[in-house]
């Protein structure tokens, strides 16, 4: 089943390459193109190397996530992989084959990159971060990484197979089983470092196979948005957990969110919560093919609006909140982002296949999506509600300062705040959520 889906996705792949090279190169299209893995980086006045990572488009056709490989894609020919496999005894550099491959490719396994001047010739596109590379291999620079071939590219890279699907499906599916260690630690006094662990262990990863590092914050590092430590003390008498962590199946990353919080949390933090878990669900509820994203982050900010002064943290109307921006001040990101590949997938403002942009709103500049919905588009739904002191503190002075619940926004500054994100898939008339229920 999975090896036929694979198949049908190269196929489609085969398919979009050739389509956006006759778009591109109407008159005179190149012989195929050339998609490059990347090459291995090295940190400054350093040996060491630095964990690599596959160009995406690299890895949107084989799950190979080393340096120096290449690809080289020709209308109405089976691809050929050129796998680089350096003698070597310092380092492993075998490459499993992987029996989903199949037929899809011709294997041609060489020692070394300059070997590959010897096997390529012909007028090619050039994809990747190896300038030098294409020069050797003859690419002219108008055909080094052409922006209008990498915005046809990058667009599909929205719209995912079912092979796609599956992947993103099982990477949801083992991230939640990492998820609940999680919050398991929590519960028991583990520190920022204990949960971290309890994660990458259930979930049987090291930390560079993770689509992304793991944000672990306790208390009032959950205001952090992409909070990067990991504290080893033990902070005594935790109160909420915001961990956002993912998992990688074949390429394909989840990106989850989950808040939790202890038995004697603020009770008008626990009402936060409930009143955001509801909204999530809402949300993806809404979602279906034709609708906008930029208005279902508006609808967030609405009911986020409308939360805040259920639960007394801000008075006035929610009309008022979003007229005045001042919703924006507990959720100054975006509900979301296209995902795959790429965990901040590529595309999210590009409105079609000729490159044209659609920038977010002026009010919330963050926003990383602004297409519409459209059958087989996954995306990220995480809506947030934090107490960021930058943000709230600089509240006091304006004309506004009289709609903040001071007192009430001074209790809740210790304990952070609030993301939970689900990871969804636009169906056919309406949406499936790939995250399972906790």
């Amino acid at each position: 089943m999975i090896a036929a889906s694979y198949q049908d996705h190269v196929s489609q792949l085969q398919t979009n390459y050739e389509s956006a090279l006759l778009s591109v190169f109407d008159k005179q299209p190149p012989d195929g193109v050339l998609l490059y893995s990347g090459s291995e980086q090295h940190y400054y006045a350093d040996d060491r190397g630095i964990a690599f990572q596959a160009y995406g488009h690299f890895l949107h056709w084989i799950d190979v996530n080393r340096p120096g490989q290449m690809l080289c894609i020709r209308p109405r020919r089976k691809p050929v992989y050129y796998q680089v496999v350096p003698d070597d005894y310092w380092y492993e550099q075998d490459i499993v084959s992987d029996p989903l491959w199949g037929d899809c490719f011709e294997v041609v396994r060489l020692t070394s990159e300059s070997a590959l001047i010897e096997q390529i010739a012909g007028n090619y596109v050039f994809l990747g971060n190896n300038r030098a590379l294409a020069d050797t291999l003859g690419v002219p620079a108008a055909l080094s990484n052409p922006e209008a071939l990498l915005g046809c590219l990058d667009y599909q890279r929205a719209y995912k197979s079912d092979y796609e699907l599956d992947q993103l499906r099982v990477a949801n599916r083992l991230a939640m089983v990492g998820h609940s260690a999680a919050r398991e630690c929590f519960l028991t006094g583990g520190s920022e470092y204990d949960i971290h662990m309890a994660y990458l262990t259930t979930c049987g990863v090291l930390e560079d196979e993770t689509p992304y590092t793991n944000i672990v914050a306790l208390n009032e590092k959950a205001a952090i948005l992409h909070y990067q430590n990991k504290r080893r003390q033990h902070q005594g008498g935790n109160r909420v957990l915001l961990i956002d962590a993912g998992y990688r199946v074949r390429g394909y990353g989840s990106d989850i969110t989950r808040t939790s919080v202890s038995k004697d949390i603020h009770p008008v933090f626990n009402a936060l919560l409930a009143g955001m878990e509801s909204i999530k669900d809402k949300l993806v509820a809404t979602v279906r093919p034709g609708f906008s994203y930029v208005d279902l982050h508006l609808t967030a900010l609405a009911e986020i609006a409308e939360l805040l002064t259920t639960v007394a943290i801000c008075r006035g109307t929610s009309s008022e909140l979003l007229e005045q921006e001042i919703v924006h001040q507990f959720m100054p990101h975006g509900i979301g982002h296209l995902l795959g590949i790429q965990v901040h997938d590529v595309a999210g403002h590009q409105q079609n296949m000729s490159g044209d942009m659609l920038a977010p709103p002026a009010h919330s500049p963050m926003l990383r999506n602004t297409r519409q919905c459209a059958e087989g588009m996954v995306f990220t739904i995480e809506p947030g509600c934090y107490f960021i002191p930058l943000l709230l503190e600089a509240e006091r002075q304006s004309d506004r300062r009289g709609t903040y619940n001071w007192d009430l926004i001074e209790q809740l500054y210790p304990i952070g705040g609030i993301r939970i994100e689900d990871n969804v898939c636009v169906t056919a008339d309406g949406v499936e959520n790939l995250t399972p229920a906790t």
